[in-house]
């Protein structure tokens, strides 16, 4: 990885007017060259080309935004609101995770560049939506070469023009914003936790509880995903899909090396076709699979064993899927696996059947915890009624989580609902939601008989509620357990 040049004399590290003062553009300890001549600096300046984009077209997701500004106009009249897409973060010294913008901020522009802000101002018919942005970098001071977030060295930036046509909302310079913020008056509203410096120029005029109200709205107007969403989601289940497929065929060299292989088969899926993984990979063989967030991905992949993954790519745009299947690695299931895989799956039968327009959001959930309590009984493992064990939550020690989530730009969608709308509301057609049933019978749990002990199954699909009752994204998958031995058998061909 290359160093930057650095200089040795302040350069402006902005397009500062005469009146503001210059500030340096950060140095780099024990860089090789310790100043630039001003002869350098004046060749740096000139002998570019042109290349402005002239003949953009907005973005796919355009007409969507705008609808989803116009309804966050409507619930905020008279409000400026400030939805920011956060900054860099530091890895390690002087490299960066790579970035991603907000949910808020992505949902409402389609825009995904670090420091970028959208400002809704308040106008007698509503807002006027501003986009803030970084513009290109400046070739007369030296920025595009000399800093290390210039465009020689991070690549191109669109310039604000380029923006406002892409994105249909009127581009300005986001240096000039936090300035304006601080003498900005009347009510404001931001989503925190994203730009410190933006929350900070706005310190005096806003209050915590306004603030969580803005970000709570913007949570639950994405439970309903409009067609745009709806087709991003199936494009990530499609990636996720051939994701799967990858990794089967790939089992043997996984069972050479570690669970690591798995993880990196199906990362290469999701940054070929899609902007990256929607979270950490789970690829759990054997007694990890009891492990509900297994991502350290270092164990061995063993003939015998289950393998249990859960993966989702996500797309450009940052909708994801998130899929889990429970593969037998040596492509057939043993008597005991099967036993406990078709339970999971006669559970997940239960809970997807539950999923329809008008339900209670906790209806699939209830389905499914009552056909694994069932079984439990029926095992042994637990003394019934069905009823009891529901009642006293004793299905909990092996079933641990719920049954699903919500699903879109986070894999934990819409997070900061109201309960009365999410857990406790009811379902509408456009929403999407995991039904993930599961059983996990410890290896050290001398409460069940040895041949359970290290067996984790889950068998999870992405559901859209549809007008009439709902689909199944995901249904290219094969969950029952023969179809998914004859899968994998094909797949290894």
């Amino acid at each position: 990885m290359s160093e930057e040049l650095t200089p040795t004399e302040p350069i402006a590290a902005t397009a500062a007017g005469p009146e503001e003062s210059e500030e340096p553009i950060k140095q780099r300890k024990n860089g090789l060259y310790p100043g630039v001549s001003d002869e350098l600096a004046e060749n740096m300046k000139s002998g570019w080309a042109d290349t402005e984009l002239r003949d953009l077209e907005p973005i796919p997701q355009a007409a969507e935004t705008a609808a989803r500004r116009a309804a966050l106009s409507a619930r905020f009249p008279g409000e400026r609101l400030v939805i920011p897409a956060g900054n860099l973060k530091t890895r390690s010294n002087d490299t960066e995770y790579p970035f991603r913008a907000s949910v808020e901020y992505t949902w409402l522009t389609g825009n995904q560049t670090e420091d970028g802000v959208l400002v809704m101002e308040p106008v007698a018919d509503g807002h006027r939506a501003t986009i803030y942005l970084l513009p290109r970098s400046d070739r007369e001071n030296g920025e595009f070469w000399l800093s290390g977030q210039g465009e020689l060295w991070v690549g191109r930036r669109h310039s604000l023009t380029e923006a406002g046509k892409l994105y249909g909302i009127p581009a300005s310079d986001v240096r000039e914003l936090a300035g304006a913020l601080r003498e900005a008056t009347g009510p404001v509203r931001v989503v925190r936790g994203y730009d410190a410096g933006i929350e900070a120029a706005l310190t005096d005029k806003v209050t915590a509880e306004r603030d969580e109200e803005l970000r709570v709205y913007l949570s639950e107007a994405r439970l309903v995903k409009d067609a745009f969403e709806i087709g991003e989601l199936q494009k990530a289940v499609d990636s996720t899909v051939r994701g799967f497929e990858d990794v089967v065929k790939v089992l043997d060299k996984a069972q050479a090396t570690s669970e690591r292989y798995i993880e990196g088969t199906f990362f290469l899926r999701a940054r070929v076709e899609g902007n990256d993984v929607g979270y950490g990979s789970i690829c759990a063989a054997g007694p990890h699979a009891c492990t509900l967030h297994w991502v350290r991905n270092d164990g061995p992949v063993r003939p015998g064993d289950l393998l249990l993954l859960d993966a989702g790519v996500e797309t450009h745009t940052y909708y994801t899927a998130d899929v889990t299947r429970t593969l037998p690695i040596d492509g057939r299931y043993t008597e005991i696996q099967k036993k406990i895989y078709d339970a999971v799956y006669e559970a997940q039968e239960a809970g997807i059947a539950a999923v329809r327009p008008g339900a209670k959001y906790r209806d699939f959930h209830d389905a499914s915890q009552r056909v694994l309590a069932a079984k439990l009984v029926e095992w042994g493992l637990v003394e019934g009624p069905v009823e009891r064990v529901l009642e006293l939550g004793l299905q909990r020690r092996w079933t641990l989580h719920g049954t699903g989530h919500m699903l879109g730009l986070d894999v934990h969608d819409c997070a900061a609902a109201r309960q009365e709308t999410y857990v406790d509301g009811v379902l509408e057609p456009g929403m999407c939601l995991t039904v993930e049933p599961g059983l996990y019978f410890q290896a050290d749990d001398l409460t069940v008989p040895e041949e359970y002990r290290g067996i984790g199954v889950r068998i999870e699909d992405d559901i859209l509620v549809t007008e009439d009752g709902n689909r199944n994204l995901s249904a290219a998958l094969p969950r029952r357990s023969d179809e998914v031995e004859a899968w994998m058998a094909a797949l290894k061909k």
